[in-house]
């Protein structure tokens, strides 16, 4: 392991020498450097139409993990950082606690691909047992490439709690309503679906009886989601009925997309 640390030390510090010194420092480069500026949740359109054109479903931010394809038993994670360092590789061998099938995904990194610095990287995920994933954004729509397979036999053994545990969440999803690397809201998971549900009868009803919310939006656990009322969005009227608060009104047009689509069923 420590060696494995030195030589992803130094994969670091040549990409950044390598990057520094491959650029031109023209004012028309400057320009072109800013505007390539991008955020890591760019990476997961990309990622997503790639995995769903190989019949894969998918889900956004389930458990930590960027990415969540499945197709049938087979899990796939991906996790996703611009550029590749400790932090993207430390969150690749999490993640093989849950499938053995894990890739870290960054930006295509240009010239530094014709570097000793490229090599290193991909001799360290193959010594892992981690996939590599590039987005060229050079290309329309972007390009993603399969730089190296995940190797199974190379990753340790899943804990089957981890993976149960990000079935279930995946399982609980109605649709990919996050999407990976972005804070924007937050994280729309099995249970705020639920509640969420609960939000859009209220806000096309009113205040209603427990047992008619029950009946509209098909939920066993209606009563709890009220009681619990885990996001502060209900208000209990009278003994039974249930409105929304002041934040539950809010919830209704932040997620009014969602509740609209696909919270609410018809």
């Amino acid at each position: 392991m420590h060696l494995l640390l030195f030589i992803l030390r130094r994969t670091e510090r040549l990409g950044k020498f390598y990057f520094q010194a491959n650029l031109p420092c023209t004012p028309a480069a400057a320009y072109n450097r800013r505007m390539a500026v991008r955020q890591e949740s760019d990476l997961y359109a990309p990622l997503k139409r790639f995995f769903e054109q190989q019949g894969y479903e998918i889900r956004g931010e389930v458990k930590d993990c960027d990415l969540v394809a499945r197709q049938e038993a087979r899990l796939v994670v991906v996790e996703m950082k611009l550029t590749f360092n400790l932090t993207l590789v430390l969150q690749g061998l999490r993640r093989q606690q849950v499938t053995n099938h894990v890739y870290v995904a960054i930006e295509t990194p240009g010239r530094k691909l014709r570097t000793p610095w490229w090599r290193e990287v991909q001799q360290l995920c193959r010594r892992l047992g981690l996939g590599l994933l590039t987005v060229n954004f050079a290309i329309e729509p972007p390009l993603v490439e399969v730089v190296l397979e995940a190797e199974a036999a190379q990753a340790p053994r899943t804990r089957r709690s981890k993976q149960a545990q990000v079935a279930t969440e995946f399982d609980g999803r109605m649709g990919d309503f996050n999407t990976g690397g972005s804070t924007r809201r937050p994280l729309v998971t099995a249970y705020r679906l639920q509640a969420l549900r609960v939000v859009g009868h209220l806000h096309a009803h009113g205040a209603c009886a427990v047992e008619d919310i029950k009946a509209a939006v098909g939920l066993s656990n209606t009563a709890a989601i009220l009681q619990r009322n885990y996001y502060g969005w209900f208000d209990r009227t009278a003994r039974g009925v249930y409105a929304l608060t002041p934040a539950g009104e809010h919830a209704a047009q932040q997620y009014a997309d969602i509740i609209a689509s696909r919270a609410t069923p018809t």
